[in-house]
């Protein structure tokens, strides 16, 4: 649901009927000697990083975000160092974490060319930028760290000093090493959930394997991103990645028959590029290679951005170089202004992941039990209809049928059928909003030529049928529609409605063989709440976007004593009019449910689905709907 907020009511017209990416480079690899690094929390702080704000990610916002930085060798060469850019970067992180709602950074390894004292201190002092801030963050180290024809059996080295576990000691997202210390776990907090970062060695032995292994059934219902040197690789820009030996070596140990891990990313190679595998159990992992260390300035401390949005099932990428960004507005040289935001498609773009479904396998979100009717009878609600207690989901709803108005006041449904309409023309189903209270729903089959269906209706005399909602109201319903879904055959279909023309009732400002009162559905699957107020002539009209079919939504309409706001899933729409409008015209004729009306009579039966409805006489605030 949307949050609460303020919006302004817009003007709304009236009229119903007229709305209509060459390998990467292996480095040689010095041994390493083993010489003393003061770990990082005896340093002193790093300069300018002051005025930075504390991290502090929201951990149950939908949309996040990781950072990526990959190599960053040729910035720390030797007598060569360029700590500017990889700072800026961690500048920029920090600046933004709010902002992005940023969770955590990796470092895909080679951090320096030799793994020497001497290039390790200056990329050291650049990180502590993000430890004075308690910022969460892994590094794994790249075969030009330390001794590339070694596993993580190797013992100690300078890297192993500056990055090894005890750098994490205060850190929020740490969680462990391998006993050797070369690998490492992280979690975080995000979306309402917490995900594991698995950051492995330039090459991980069996043991590391095994440990890996341990890391991930201690936590099998935690998401997985994997992080690591060297796994996929692509010749030429734009090509689709594909294994190195050492990573389908990783894949076939590790990777494939660990279902939690989702996501891989790793340096080594350029250019930049991605793929998707299938894991053992045939659900999707993506694998992205990242390195720029081939353009201009080393890459500039580029960073790639992984902005995570549960909501819209999608995660965005997008990569920069922070250093110049920042200059941007002063004179760059020519290179640079080729730097600043890579846009190719393997840099900048979208990766569509259903993450409800993806992790259902080994975290299966369970669904939202059914809420007892008494719970949402509020102080106010005039009629709630509900439809879970019928017979099993495809039987024909009998003709007997009366549906309780759980309110207590006596509003009622009965069945009507239209003659020659089939057995089968309103079923009950066992559909239902992952948010609805009742776990069930009526199918409708109307057919508008010839008229065909079932409906349902208040009885004659019904409480409900004289209301006038003088003070404000709140009409809510579960609804979906068929992929089939017509606006030739199906359009103005109501979903609840009251009976009686509107000139009848003495309105004479609009079509006059309009109801009083439609939630109904326009030729291009919008909702449509067209009401004829007491203090009004004419007709005033709140409309949605058009739906997309085959999902379920749930539509709240809200009038305050004068003016008219219609909700989708919790969101104001836009075209909300600003006409007051005070109270509901009746003829104290009966309500329909699934039937429109049009000149006094039946005009067309609703085709879809319709879900719990409520019906209060005040205003709710969208923290009060039913699925909220």
């Amino acid at each position: 649901m949307c949050s609460p907020r303020q919006t302004n009511q817009p003007q709304s017209g009236t009229g119903r009927r007229t709305f209509l990416r060459t390998t990467g480079l292996v480095g040689a690899g010095v041994a390493m000697t083993g010489l003393e690094v003061a770990p990082p929390a005896a340093a002193a702080p790093a300069s300018g990083a002051a005025g930075a704000p504390a991290w502090h990610p929201d951990p149950d916002s939908l949309r996040f975000t990781v950072a990526v930085m990959p190599d960053t060798q040729y910035l720390f060469d030797g007598e060569s160092i360029h700590p500017a850019p990889v700072e800026a970067s961690f500048r920029y992180l920090l600046r933004h974490a709010r902002e992005e709602n940023i969770v955590f950074l990796s470092h895909l390894g080679d951090l320096t060319e030799h793994g020497q004292v001497s290039e390790l201190g200056p990329i050291d002092r650049a990180f502590r930028l993000l430890d004075e801030r308690g910022a969460a963050y892994s590094v794994v180290a790249g075969n030009h760290d330390l001794d590339s024809s070694t596993d993580d059996q190797r013992g100690r080295t300078p890297y192993l000093d500056t990055f090894g576990p005890r750098r994490y000691r205060s850190s929020p997202s740490f969680r462990g090493a391998s006993p050797d210390g070369y690998n490492t776990y992280h979690t975080f907090r995000a979306a309402g959930r917490e995900w594991l970062v698995l950051a492995l060695d330039w090459r991980p032995s069996a043991k590391g394997i095994t440990w890996a292994r341990e890391v991930i059934a201690n936590h099998p219902k935690t998401p997985v991103i994997l992080t690591t040197h060297e796994l996929v690789y692509a010749d030429h820009e734009g090509e689709e990645a594909r294994f190195s030996d050492h990573g389908q070596w990783l894949w076939d140990e590790l990777i494939a028959d660990h279902d939690q891990i989702f996501l891989t990313l790793n340096g080594h190679y350029w250019p930049p590029a991605r793929t998707v595998r299938e894991n053992k159990v045939g659900h999707d992992v993506h694998l992205h290679i990242t390195n720029y260390q081939d353009r201009y300035y080393g890459g500039a401390g580029m960073i790639r951005l992984y902005r995570f949005d549960l909501a819209r099932h999608t995660v965005d990428v997008r990569t920069l170089s922070p250093w110049i960004l920042d200059r941007a507005d002063d004179h760059l040289n020519e290179l640079e202004r080729g730097e600043i935001e890579r846009t190719s498609s393997q840099d900048y773009f979208s990766v569509p992941i259903d993450f409800e479904q993806r992790f259902a396998g080994f975290a299966p979100t369970a669904p939202r039990p059914a809420r007892p009717a008494s719970r949402l009878v509020i102080p106010g609600t005039v009629a709630y209809w509900r439809f879970d207690q019928g017979g099993r989901g495809g039987a024909p709803v009998e003709d007997s049928v009366r549906i309780t108005d759980h309110s207590g006041r006596g509003n009622h449904l009965t069945k009507v059928t239209v003659p020659g309409s089939p057995a089968d023309s309103l079923i009950w189903s066992d559909e239902h909003h992952p948010d609805q209270p009742g776990h069930g729903s009526l199918s409708f089959h109307g057919v508008k030529s010839p008229l065909r269906g079932a409906y349902l209706r208040t009885a004659d005399g019904a409480p409900l049928n004289g209301a006038t909602f003088r003070s404000g109201y709140t009409v809510e319903a579960f609804l979906k529609l068929p992929a089939d879904w017509d606006g030739g055959r199906n359009a103005w279909s109501g979903l609840l409605g009251r009976r009686g023309p509107s000139g009848q009732a003495g309105k004479t400002g609009g079509d006059m063989e309009e109801p009083v009162v439609t939630l109904s559905l326009s030729d291009g699957h919008g909702l449509q709440w067209a009401v004829y107020p007491l203090n009004q002539d004419g007709a005033v009209t709140n409309w949605s976007h058009e739906l997309p079919l085959n999902t379920w939504w749930h539509a709240a309409v809200v009038n305050d004593g004068r003016h008219t706001t219609m909700y989708v899933n919790g969101c104001p729409v836009a075209r909300n009019p600003s006409t007051p409008a005070n109270g509901l015209t009746t003829l104290g004729l009966p309500w329909l449910l699934g039937g429109y009306e049009y000149g006094g009579k039946i005009d067309q039966i609703m085709y879809g689905w319709i879900g719990d409805v409520r019906v209060v006489d005040r205003a709710l605030p969208v923290r009060d709907f039913m699925s909220s």
